[in-house]
């Protein structure tokens, strides 16, 4: 739902005042978590929310003084002193040309480096671009896309080199078969840095040749040899492509549930972090209606090591049981309304998704996050 009360735009031009991150790299929640809030009618809550949350942030880094270009852009990803510079370039993009142009140029620039600074850059965009599509595109809607799309420059560092552990047959199985890091202790970047592998889902969408589609980037194709026969009928290459995008999403929505769910029985391990294992694919559902269907595919790539990467660095070795209650209707409002209350930013997040899930299991899983976090 668009925010008609003026809000929303007020609490981005409060949060722009400040840098996306906190104490040398906690992120900054508080553009996410509004955004949140107004969607699901607390728009009222959202300058108390603020008021409290406020205190713990920073003020915008300075810039270097060389500004970012496009010249030079390429020595200046995944440099975080180039914050600030980041953010003036995006501000600058998204004032003279179509925020979904800019969107659209820089989305697979990025995409490598989804798992960068804990995937918050990426859940910052995905909650950004759902906001410019359901309503208005106010300038401190578009800001807020520049400042999001800039942290994720800045913070933008691709996983390792992950070698497959053969196909899963369905998103569950797959997060299920995660091998978890050798050492779960230490940050995020310490534990990242320990993958080495992970199962090989989903299989080869339709359209897309089996054994390509990991290599495959956007808009790469996979060149036939010349046929010495004839070769029988295939699809138009457009109905192919549209039949692999909307496999692309489907699949995505199944990894946005599969991992809701899981939170429910893992969320023990570390229930701050494990959010993002779901959070992260859903920033990426929500960005693709502003992308062109040939980046469907490489965005649920990229969602699925996201994932995965999380799980892999946080998730408990051992499931606990499924939380009573777990078939129990629950009402949406009423269940956002506790995780308002609640106050915790990754807690209304995690809420937000599995509202969008829809399902008992992932109304569930809120309430385990209600339960098990701190609240504010």
């Amino acid at each position: 739902m668009d925010d008609t009360t003026g809000t929303l735009d007020e609490a981005l031009e409060r949060i722009h005042l400040s840098g996306p991150e906190r104490d040398g790299w906690l992120s900054n929640h508080a553009p996410m978590a509004v955004e949140a809030l107004v969607r699901h009618g607390r728009a009222a809550a959202v300058h108390r929310w603020l008021d409290r949350y406020g205190p713990k942030l920073e003020e915008m880094p300075v810039g270097t003084g060389t500004p970012v270009t496009v010249r030079n852009w390429h020595e200046a990803l995944g440099d975080p002193r180039r914050v600030a510079d980041w953010t003036v370039y995006f501000e600058r993009e998204t004032a003279e040309r179509p925020w979904r142009d800019v969107l659209v140029e820089w989305w697979p620039r990025l995409l490598p480096g989804i798992a960068a600074g804990a995937t918050h850059p990426v859940i910052r965009v995905g909650h950004s671009v759902r906001t410019l599509l359901a309503g208005e595109e106010s300038a401190p809607r578009v800001r807020e896309l520049a400042h999001a799309l800039g942290y994720w420059a800045a913070r933008h560092q691709p996983l390792p080199a992950l070698t497959s552990l053969g196909p899963a047959p369905s998103a569950a199985a797959a997060l299920d078969r995660v091998p978890l890091v050798p050492e779960q202790s230490g940050g995020i970047r310490d534990r990242f840095a320990q993958l080495t592998a992970f199962p090989d889902w989903p299989g080869p969408l339709p359209g897309q040749e089996p054994g390509r589609l990991a290599e495959q980037g956007p808009g790469q194709g996979s060149a036939s040899a010349p046929a010495r026969e004839p070769a029988p009928a295939r699809e138009p290459a457009p109905a192919r492509e549209t039949a692999s995008a909307e496999a692309a999403r489907s699949a995505l929505r199944e990894l946005v549930r599969a991992s809701t769910h899981r939170y429910a029985t893992h969320a023990h391990g570390a229930p701050i972090m494990l959010v993002h294992a779901a959070t992260a694919p859903n920033a990426v559902l929500r960005t693709l209606p502003a992308l062109p269907g040939e980046l469907w595919a490489p965005s649920l790539r990229a969602a699925w090591a996201a994932s995965a990467a999380v799980t892999a660095a946080y998730a408990p070795r051992d499931a606990a049981p499924a939380p009573a209650g777990a078939t129990d209707a629950t009402n949406a409002s009423e269940l956002f309304a506790r995780a308002a209350a609640h106050g915790d930013d990754h807690t209304i997040k995690f809420t937000d998704t599995a509202l969008d899930v829809g399902d008992a299991l992932a109304f569930s899983a809120a309430r385990r996050a209600i339960e098990l976090n701190p609240p504010v």
